[in-house]
């Protein structure tokens, strides 16, 4: 899958979840990917240009490399 996409499906999960306030929609939609993305969509986004997220899911994105690094080791 094409980095722009994912960045589009990114942002929308961001958007959604935005009414939540920024904390609370970063930790879901940070969550909701972890979840529910396969491996190689995390390392596409992971590896890929970031500079279209939006502010709530950049701030998911780094949560999501958190993650992937603290599996790997």
């Amino acid at each position: 899958m094409e980095v722009e996409r994912l960045v589009y499906m990114a942002n929308q999960i961001a958007r959604n979840l935005e009414l939540r306030g920024h904390d609370a929609a970063v930790e879901e939609t940070a969550t909701h990917i972890i979840k529910f993305w396969d491996p190689r969509m995390k390392a596409t986004m992971l590896a890929g240009d970031r500079s279209q997220l939006s502010p709530i899911a950049a701030d998911a994105m780094l949560k999501v490399d958190d993650y992937v690094a603290a599996q790997a080791a």
